[in-house]
């Protein structure tokens, strides 16, 4: 805000006092508000430092937490080695072009895939391999940000997903996430299918202080749980070649988002969730104080998997800092002729207590239809722009407008 001074003083009071009278009035209406907030909201339970797991292979506390504070091995687990489930994906774009890196161990089935996007011009492209019973032969850490090198090498594609130490962080804060560096290579020699090679090689810094992360139970599967961190806003700075072309990650416009899932969940029963993540940076046209101009912002939402009573998923960053909200229903739109979800029309989404309303408009769907016996998936994750507001814990509003991220609906029995 800017002061404008004024020749009569006598003036200047009197609008001191009525602004006064009008920040304890706006006070009081953001306590009412906050007030009816936390009237509505349920309490989530905030986990505790320990064990994921107990000696039974139960988990010792359901709910969520913004660090990863429960350890997690997979030693631990009692159950056969074929129904643990490990994997790590990554999104990276620039709004402009982005790249989805896979790489998971499913029991039976280990697989890793990369996904190319164009947004200026609608299309994508993937390249995927499947090995038979890993059984965990791949090593996944059984922690996020593990110093480790996760590797994935056959004719189709070449994997590999380091961290390493970050020799060049000299900030005296308390996030210890800035001491890691992602370094995430792909390489496909026929990525297209006429011969073209896709070359990857991104670099993601700045790792946020807060992520999402949950333990998720299973009713009536004591052994069943899903434990999941959600890393939003990774700063992106790297190279995709493909043929002749050159597409650059920069990283005042490139960010990145990782999906870390360890767990075992109903084995030959189906599971539909929804997820939906944004990591992208505001700027002038959202309207927002300046102070706020080329803040990272993002969420992550979702709901379907397993037992959320404990908490939810659900919570919205800015420069590093999570807000947990409550519930989040996603509103797909049904085609006019058959009660089927119309996925390339707009969405709406909407939370119980309110604090993050938006709308959201598909760019591309990235559909699968798969069905392998013991594996059947059915996919759609949707890319495309949200626009809307959210409220912060502390009640400041945000406003963000067509930004680039994604929204699901997959039903999956794996």
């Amino acid at each position: 805000m800017i002061d404008h001074p004024s020749t009569n003083n006598n003036n200047n009071n009197n609008n001191n006092n009525n602004n006064n009278n009008n920040n304890n009035n706006n006070n009081n209406n953001n306590n009412n508000n906050n007030n009816n907030n936390n009237n509505n909201i349920r309490i989530h339970n905030e986990l505790k430092d320990g064990k994921l797991l107990n000696e039974k292979g139960e988990l010792n506390e359901c709910g969520y937490s913004t660090k990863v504070i429960k350890e997690y091995d997979r030693n631990s687990i009692k159950v056969k080695n074929y129904r643990i489930k490990e994997w790590d994906y990554y999104f990276i774009t620039n709004s402009r072009i982005g790249i989805a890196l896979t790489f998971g161990d499913i029991g039976y089935i280990g697989s890793a895939s990369v996904t190319l996007f164009n947004f200026d011009e609608p299309s994508y492209k993937t390249q995927s391999d499947l090995t038979l019973c890993p059984f965990g032969k791949f090593n996944f850490p059984n922690y996020p940000h593990t110093i480790q090198k996760l590797e994935y090498n056959s004719s189709k594609i070449k994997l590999s997903f380091e961290n390493i130490y970050n020799n060049n962080n000299n900030n005296d804060n308390d996030n210890e996430n800035e001491e890691i560096i992602k370094h995430l290579k792909c390489n496909s020699k026929n990525f297209d299918g006429k011969g073209n090679e896709l070359i990857i090689d991104i670099k993601l810094t700045n790792l946020p202080k807060h992520s999402m992360v949950i333990a998720t139970p299973f009713d009536n599967y004591s052994n069943s749980f899903y434990y999941n961190c959600k890393t939003n806003n990774m700063v992106a700075q790297g190279t995709i070649k493909l043929n002749d072309k050159t597409h650059l990650f920069n990283p005042e416009n490139s960010l990145a988002v990782l999906d870390w899932g360890r767990g075992v969940w109903p084995m030959l029963e189906f599971i539909t969730w929804y997820w939906g993540s944004l990591s992208c940076r505001l700027d002038d046209n959202d309207n927002n104080d300046n102070n706020y101009n080329n803040s990272t912002f993002g969420f992550n939402i979702g709901y379907g998997f397993g037992n959320t009573s404990a908490a939810t998923e659900n919570m919205i960053f800015l420069d590093g800092i999570a807000h947990k909200f409550d519930e989040i229903k996603f509103e797909i739109p049904k085609k006019t002729d058959t009660d089927e979800e119309d996925y390339m029309n707009d969405w709406k989404f909407t939370s119980t207590d309110k604090r993050l309303e938006m709308t959201f408009k598909p760019i591309i769907n990235r559909y699968d239809n798969t069905n392998l016996l013991l594996i059947k998936t059915t996919t759609n994750q949707v890319f495309g722009n949200f626009s809307g507001t959210a409220i912060l814990d502390d009640g400041t509003l945000i406003n963000f407008k067509n930004k680039l991220g994604f929204a699901e609906k997959v039903c999956n029995k794996w």
